[in-house]
């Protein structure tokens, strides 16, 4: 058994005074909580020591229940690598989840980057702590907050100037092809890299630090305080290690069903939203009953050429199939007018569905997405460019057309 050392009493200002926390080592914390013992393990995802650390500790301690932060999609995606085949792509695009499979698909690539270097494929941990725990025929908890809503709130919570600040610090961290000095390196096994990378975030837009390090501290704490058994060991990255602290010692319980749910989005974007078909349609009905039936013709023609055009030239810069380029040229004047779906996602299922990715671009997606040429040679990766750039396209003629629409009213 590990020898525990620093004792700490829980604050005489906690109402619950059956709560202690004391210390094992520094990347070691063990609570009590009422009858529950908790073994918080801290540890960095691209650490080789930390791999380790997490074996010692669960052969050490035989813990009745072994949790991990992992929620089941992501815990899916390490230990069944292979079963890309399983992921329905197409679906993730009627769903308008792309967006949130592209962020998921740069984190892990930074992550990668930085194991590669480093010796250990990020999450191994994880990984490693539901093997023991297999190994001794103990149950396993998968403790952490469902990926895509997480990521959903994220990007609900951001305030719209921000927003770029969160997009191009995604993209910088894939694309910067910085080398790792030694000491750089050793930094790195000392620290939760991505823990950090969202704090320094979090200083930038603090709504992003809320949802991606202390919502899921409470529900994290939360989840492990509801596994089985009285004695549980809990891996977890070490950025999370003194917030989950902070939650178990409060003991006071968390609504996990308010931290799974999606904000809705604000009303005055869904006034925007439909405001601007509104005025566009209006204009038209307008021009014609000034100017009569040619002129509002005219109008509509220019609408449908200002979107159709710049996104098909969109699509065509993704190098996408004819029939996403034919896609993207006519939906984007309708698509235009309604919030509920944008011409993106029209043209990302189309180029899914005539050019399918294979399993094997899948496997390699991580390593594709730091390399730009690769993006326009992996199909997966070029599903998105025929997502982006036909998006960014209709945007633009959204722009030229309405401007120059309600411009022939005066």
């Amino acid at each position: 058994m590990m020898q525990d050392h620093n004792s700490e009493n829980a604050s005489p200002d906690n109402p619950s005074s059956d709560v202690t926390v004391r210390s094992s080592s520094q990347d070691v914390q063990i609570i009590s909580v009422g009858e529950k013992t908790i073994i918080l393990v801290g540890t960095v995802h691209v650490s080789r020591e930390s791999v380790d650390l997490v074996r010692s500790v669960i052969e050490a301690e035989k813990p009745d229940c072994v949790g991990v932060e992992l929620d089941t999609r992501r815990y899916e995606t390490l230990s069944h690598r292979q079963k890309w085949e399983l992921l329905d792509l197409k679906e993730i695009i009627r769903k308008q989840q792309l967006s949130t499979l592209l962020a998921n698909l740069l984190l892990a690539s930074y992550q990668k980057r930085l194991g590669t270097q480093l010796g250990v494929m990020p999450g191994m941990e994880m990984l490693e702590a539901v093997s023991v725990a297999k190994q001794h025929d103990i149950p396993i908890a998968l403790c952490d907050r469902d990926v895509r809503v997480t990521m959903r709130r994220a990007w609900r919570s951001t305030p719209f100037l921000k927003k770029s600040v969160l997009v191009s610090s995604l993209v910088f961290s894939v694309f910067d092809t910085t080398e790792v000095s030694e000491t750089s390196l050793r930094d790195l096994r000392q620290q939760d890299v991505v823990s950090e990378m969202v704090k320094e975030l979090g200083e930038e837009v603090p709504s992003l630090k809320q949802v991606l390090i202390d919502e899921r501290d409470s529900y994290l704490a939360e989840k492990i305080l509801q596994a089985e058994g009285t004695r549980i060991v809990a891996v977890v990255g070490a950025g999370h290690l003194p917030g989950i602290l902070d939650r178990l010692q409060n003991t006071q319980s968390v609504d996990l069903d308010q931290l799974n749910t999606i904000p809705p989005v604000s009303k005055a974007w869904k006034w925007v939203g439909w405001g601007i078909p509104v005025v566009i349609i209006g204009s038209i009905a307008m021009i014609g009953y000034q100017k009569g039936s040619v002129a509002a013709g005219e109008s509509a023609l220019f609408w449908v050429l200002a979107n159709g055009i710049p996104s098909a030239i969109g699509a065509m810069m993704a190098l996408a199939h004819p029939f996403t380029i034919a896609a993207a040229f006519l939906s984007a004047p309708f698509t235009s007018l309604t919030p509920v779906i944008g011409a993106g996602y029209v043209t990302a299922f189309v180029q899914a569905f005539v050019c399918p990715p294979v399993v094997r671009e899948f496997e390699i997606v991580s390593e594709d997405v730091a390399i730009p040429k690769r993006w326009w040679q992996n199909r997966l990766l070029r599903v998105f460019l025929a997502f982006l750039f036909p998006t960014l396209g209709s945007v633009i003629g959204t722009w030229v057309g309405g401007t120059q629409i309600v411009s022939n009213l005066f």
